[in-house]
């Protein structure tokens, strides 16, 4: 690692500075390398006494050593600065943002044009199938699909765009050597060696709730637009949302039932002026079409499965309502989501008709009443 680019890693790492504390030192002293060999009267007026105290007493030092470890043990990793040539112009643009990124995975990605495509961690099948089947055909399209790495709907989104060339990129709240929740280490792992992980916290940094916001901030800045799945109300998905608005970028949402309520942030949103959204050819028609993806940069890799709903674990309902979700869904489909045969889900969906909980209609297909 060359002296300025140890002196950016000093800077964001150093307690009390920060983002802004960063970038006032860099624009000041018109450097990192030159901001650290300040003494403490000329730090202390751009970014008060505390974080001067912290800088000239080499309050980073272990974390510095923890990192330029990591990045030279770690297959793929790099550092990211606001100077970088490809550092996203997207991002740059908006306001505050991150001067420094840890990273891991296929760099050229930074290149791409990306969509964000976020919802709820407790999605309805339907919802994870639209975020698998939406993400895979955007980046097959040209669009990188960046999403935060939580359970349910972002979780999707990464696993249908990563067949595709354009992959995915993950913005984590965590440190960039946790991945959070644990259940999607593995698809971490996949993301690190076909995609990109970025985050702008430090080595260890744990999940707290003040960071993901942050997080948020960095999905929508990346992104020309940011299409909702699925969100209650309550959603930090409707926060993305909001940011990427903020940002002057597209904001598109796929509605679903009235009564599914997973499904009314997405209605509150289109209320709102979001576009809605049927197909992938509506998103495209808002935010453009991307350039074709580059083959000779195309990693090898096998189409993901959708995850089978588990039976019982963690519902209030029963396991046959959780995998219809609230539009109409027919048997084969029900079969191959709870892994059960044609008959056996028959029965069920007939006890469940006689309990006035699920109405039939034509074609065969089925639909939740509650």
């Amino acid at each position: 690692m060359d002296a300025e680019r140890r002196a950016w890693l000093t800077l964001a790492l150093t307690p009390g500075l920060g983002p802004v504390g960063l970038l006032k030192l860099i624009g000041a002293f018109g450097s990192a390398g030159v901001a650290l060999g300040a003494r403490r009267a000329q730090l202390a007026p751009h970014i008060g006494e505390e974080a001067a105290d912290a800088l000239i007493a080499g309050a980073a030092k272990e974390r510095v050593e923890a990192a330029e470890a990591w990045l030279d043990g770690t297959q793929g990793a790099f550092l990211l600065t606001l100077l970088d040539d490809d550092y996203p112009a997207q991002l740059a643009e908006t306001h505050g943002p991150p001067p420094l990124l840890f990273a891991r995975g296929r760099r050229e990605l930074l290149g791409f044009p990306k969509l964000a495509v976020v919802g709820s961690r407790n999605a309805t099948p339907q919802g994870l199938d639209n975020a698998r089947a939406f993400s895979r055909e955007l980046a097959k399209a040209g669009y990188s699909i960046v999403s935060g790495l939580a359970s349910g709907i972002d979780a999707a989104a990464h696993e249908g765009a990563l067949a595709a060339p354009a992959s995915t990129i993950a913005v984590i709240g965590t440190g960039i050597d946790r991945i959070y929740p644990a259940r999607n280490r593995e698809l971490g792992l996949r993301l690190a060696e076909h995609g990109l992980i970025l985050s702008e916290f430090p080595l260890g940094t744990g999940a707290l709730a003040h960071n993901f916001p942050r997080r948020n901030r960095i999905i929508a800045g990346l992104s020309v637009g940011c299409l909702v799945v699925e969100a209650s109300v309550e959603s930090g998905s409707l926060i993305t949302a909001r940011l990427a608005a903020e940002a002057g970028r597209e904001v598109l949402a796929i509605p679903g039932s009235i009564h599914n309520p997973q499904s009314r942030g997405c209605h509150r949103l289109i209320k709102d002026g979001a576009k809605l959204v049927e197909t992938v050819d509506d998103v495209l028609a808002e935010v453009g079409r991307a350039p074709a993806p580059l083959a000779h940069i195309a990693p090898e890799k096998t189409e993901t499965r959708p995850q089978a709903v588990e039976r019982g674990e963690g519902l209030a309902e029963p396991p046959l309502l959780a995998a219809m979700g609230y539009d109409p869904v027919d048997v084969d489909t029900l079969s191959v989501r709870l892994k059960l045969t044609a008959g056996e889900v028959y029965a069920m969906l007939l006890e469940l008709e006689l309990e006035g909980c699920v109405a039939g209609l034509p074609g065969g297909r089925f639909q939740r009443l509650s």
